[in-house]
């Protein structure tokens, strides 16, 4: 009977290569970007004969954007711009992973460079210090897109026992969790925790609290570490807002904010100032808060599995059904920060981070 070859390869055969010494003036640099479609990331590394200390030593490099979908090929170079610099988890050493804007031959930012324009905003906020941390939601797959660990013919057990889970009948791929969160940790991310999802195969990790343009920085980096974690378990990674049809849970960006005067002493009086300039621009931010403008997040936010409907404004004290939820402890302690459940798991960080800062902050 004839063998079926897969992708897999055997990383204890890397792992030899990996431990040869490299000079000591030598660093691999890779370079890291938000591709055409806007979710997906690339990378590439080149070798540099020093090791930088900030992204601004680092030199501007380019790639061919008709392979991108960020450029025609008649056209096709795009600058890549280093904006913000972590460690190689994967290289260790003196290796860096760069994460960078885009910028098209005329020096204007391409489509999915939504970095730029986010931290005019945050710069014009500043003096408020808005704070975030996002929630990423995300499920696993196997290499044929079919859940991690599900029954290939049927489904698992209704939800209920998944969420939080412990037991190999409960969860499924929680190696390849560990791996990211020591990777991210490593990596220099301000990654804050995990956990298992209410779906089976489905998880989260939560970014921060950061403050400013590092929100987007850092989780666009995670998000990067996870796939590329993930491409070592040979397993696949969905951002999917909604990647199972039916009575399971879809996956958002759960997204808390502050500012400085609503983690002050009786802050509750500017978080709920917050809440009404919300309620006044819901439209705008839904529209905002996922890649299709609304589209994706109209199968996963249905006023059911812990979600709001698209179409109405809600708020309350610890309603996972709402838009915008008040925990239980802010309120008791009249101070700290509201969460957005709207933005979808694909949403851009930028987008949702400039979007409720012009909202709250800005007035805009």
């Amino acid at each position: 009977m004839m063998s079926i070859a897969t992708a897999a390869t055997d990383k204890s055969v890397l792992d030899m290569f990996q431990r040869l010494s490299v000079p000591d003036n030598k660093c691999q640099a890779t370079y890291v970007w938000i591709d055409g479609s806007g979710e997906s990331l690339r990378a590439k590394t080149r070798t540099l004969d020093f090791v930088p200390t900030t992204p601004a030593e680092l030199p501007v490099w380019n790639f061919d954007g008709s392979s991108t979908g960020q450029a025609e090929g008649s056209n096709s170079d795009v600058y890549l711009y280093p904006v913000a610099m972590y460690r190689d988890p994967f290289r260790l050493g003196n290796h860096k992973l760069l994460l960078c804007e885009t910028y098209k031959y005329n020096k204007e930012v391409t489509p999915t460079n939504l970095r730029k324009r986010c931290l005019e905003v945050m710069t014009k906020a500043a003096d408020q210090k808005p704070w975030f941390g996002m929630e990423q939601e995300y499920t696993l797959l196997d290499t044929d897109n079919h859940p991690y660990g599900w029954p290939k013919n049927g489904y698992p057990r209704p939800q209920g026992p998944y969420y939080c889970g412990v037991g190999a009948d409960k969860v499924h791929g929680r190696d390849i969790v560990e791996a990211h969160y020591r990777a991210c940790l490593y990596s220099g991310i301000t990654i804050s925790g995990e956990n298992a999802e209410s779906m089976p195969a489905q998880w989260e990790f939560q970014v921060g609290p950061c403050e400013g343009i590092t929100m987007g920085d850092d989780l666009w980096m995670a998000r990067y570490l996870l796939h590329r974690v993930a491409e070592d378990f040979n397993v696949v990674i969905t951002l999917d807002p909604k990647p199972v049809r039916g009575d399971w849970s879809g996956a958002g960006l759960h997204t808390n904010f502050s500012t400085e005067a609503m983690r002050a002493p009786n802050g509750i009086v500017e978080i709920e100032k917050g809440i009404e300039k919300l309620s006044h621009h819901h439209h705008r931010h839904i529209k905002a808060y996922d890649l299709k403008g609304g589209k994706d997040n109209e199968r996963r936010l249905t006023g059911f599995h812990e979600t709001s409907n698209i179409h109405d404004f809600s708020a309350g004290v610890a309603n996972r059904g709402c838009s915008i939820r008040i925990p239980r402890h802010v309120a008791e302690e009249k101070q700290g920060y509201l969460e957005d459940r709207r933005p979808s798991s694909n949403a851009d960080p930028y987008l949702v981070a400039e979007t409720l800062t012009r909202t709250i902050c800005l007035d805009e």
